[in-house]
């Protein structure tokens, strides 16, 4: 599908909508209803069974959302978080420069000066997307954050963060003393963060307020024991700064030994990269031809990042690859600006007498930006009807429950319905409409079980308490006895977890 067509079933079904939508609304932000908040969540456990459930001493936190003046200084956001601009001089309009530049430059801006661009902007004669005017300017970069007067008395600076890994490297100290004293040591945190954009786009890719899930992992920077040999022969899609300087758009599949052997990455970092990927095609479902693992260079990649691969997802909505997540080694960039900043010491002493600062490597992933490529990538037409293939535990809706005739069958059909609801099914009960029409709603919902009370079922006989259960993607009924549907239904949504290290 388009990506309006995508947005426009969103809005039709309840799944998002722009914030204030009554006022106009408000460009980068939107509210999640009933079904993209079930979708959402989903998508926050499934994320979190699998890389907080990557290890014991994994553990995820709920962190504040505001964040004092000295630790945007002391991470750096305040002088680096930037996002260079291009201004037209003649219809005043302002636009991200990479957005600007994406045909003559594909690879983006990151790195470059503003006068570098500008260099750019001036040689490829580039023309103002509003207007199409060539008086363009390139001023010093915008800062995405957002400030907020602090204290009864306004004087004092907060910032709403700008990213939730903040709140994990604020959190290490008291982490390590309530947890074992041990590395490697993960603090996961899912949550909001915020961003200033220049110019939102794309629904839910540039917005000012969004969903992250992050896993910090720090570790010992001369022993990050891990068991390699689970993920040694699985071949992964990279796209390596020499290949894509070559001009290659696509990866090639390179196997994670390879990656450590002669590739030069890290055994910890190729492990990581590895569950990533099982992530994404295991549990979230993306096939395997649009995933690749986009290489940064030296001069793109964030500040903070001695490695940093992209996760990326090919969105047919928005026109090719999308970032949707990442793995990032930051070396220990944050724990040293923390301990200068606010004059703790953050080593930590290990049982072999060590005193080390911890290094860390970061597993992201964009919440809203997976949310919709779940709907690209799933959501389709199948022959008359719309389709939403979703994989059953992200489905915001585990089963509808429908009595075939509303009078006759009502009863039973409700009893039923809040007895799944019990046992923490998420069911949806139905009488509204031909049953077509119901199984139509469920599918285009992503539902993919429905559960069909009929007169058989409340009929003297040997099938009586009978119910048909319709499976959404094969649209095949079977007849179960009502007793047994829980247990089928929860056996279908539950999260796929990972072997534990």
């Amino acid at each position: 599908m388009k990506s309006d067509e995508l947005l426009a079933l969103f809005l039709r079904r309840g799944v998002l909508w722009p914030t204030a939508e009554i006022y106009g609304g408000a460009q980068g932000l939107y509210d999640y209803g009933p079904l993209g908040t079930a979708l959402k969540r989903n998508l926050e456990e499934a994320w979190t069974a699998w890389f907080v459930g990557l290890s014991h001493d994994y553990y995820r936190i709920d962190a504040t959302d505001l964040l004092p003046e000295a630790v945007v200084r002391a991470s750096g956001h305040l002088e680096n978080f930037t996002d260079p601009e291009i201004v037209c001089a003649q219809c005043h309009n302002v636009f991200r420069a990479d957005t600007v530049l994406e045909k003559v430059r594909p690879e983006g801006v990151d790195g470059l000066t503003a006068a570098q661009i500008g260099e750019i902007v001036h040689a490829e004669h580039v023309r103002c997307p509003n207007c199409g005017s060539t008086a363009l300017e390139v001023p010093p970069p915008f800062n995405l954050m957002f400030g907020v007067d602090f204290g009864v008395t306004g004087k004092e600076r907060a910032y709403l963060r700008p990213e939730t890994a903040q709140s994990s490297y604020l959190a290490f100290a008291r982490m390590w003393e309530v947890g074992r004293h041990a590395l490697p040591l993960g603090i996961a945190v899912v949550g909001k963060a915020y961003r200033n954009e220049i110019a939102p786009r794309q629904v839910l890719f540039r917005m000012r307020a969004f969903t992250q899930a992050e896993l910090q992992i720090f570790f010992d920077p001369e022993h990050f024991a891990l068991p390699f040999d689970r993920v040694r022969e699985e071949k992964l899609p990279m796209l390596r700064v020499a290949r894509r300087e070559s001009g290659a758009e696509e990866p090639e599949w390179i196997a994670a030994s390879e990656l450590v052997a002669s590739g030069g990455l890290p055994e910890f970092y190729v492990y990581h990269l590895a569950h990533l990927y099982r992530f994404f095609h295991d549990v979230l479902g993306y096939p395997a031809e649009r995933i690749r693992f986009f290489e940064k260079s030296d001069t793109e990649r964030a500040f903070y990042n001695r490695i940093q691969f992209d996760a990326e997802v090919k969105l047919e909505s928005l026109g090719g690859y999308k970032e949707l997540g990442a793995v990032h080694y930051r070396g220990d960039y944050d724990l040293g600006r923390h301990s200068e900043g606010s004059g703790k010491k953050l080593s930590v002493t290990l049982t072999d007498g060590r005193t080390v600062r911890p290094h860390v490597l970061e597993l992201t992933f964009g919440v809203d930006r997976n949310l919709w490529a779940l709907a690209d990538i799933h959501l389709g037409r199948d022959g008359d009807r719309t389709v939403w293939k979703l994989p059953p535990y992200l489905a915001p809706l585990t089963a509808g429950v429908f009595p075939l005739i509303e009078k006759a069958h009502a009863a039973y059909a409700l009893r039923l319905a809040d007895e799944l609801a019990l046992v923490g099914l998420r069911v949806q009960y139905d009488d509204a409409g031909a049953i077509g029409r119901r199984y139509a709603r469920m599918d285009e919902a992503g539902t993919p079980f429905d559960v069909t009370i009929d007169g058989v079922t409340v009929a003297d006989g040997p099938e009586r308490d009978t119910v048909t259960v319709r499976e959404r993607d094969s649209k095949a009924q079977t007849r179960v006895p009502a007793s047994d549907v829980a247990a089928r239904l929860l056996a279908s949504v539950r999260f796929p977890r990972p072997a534990r290290t």
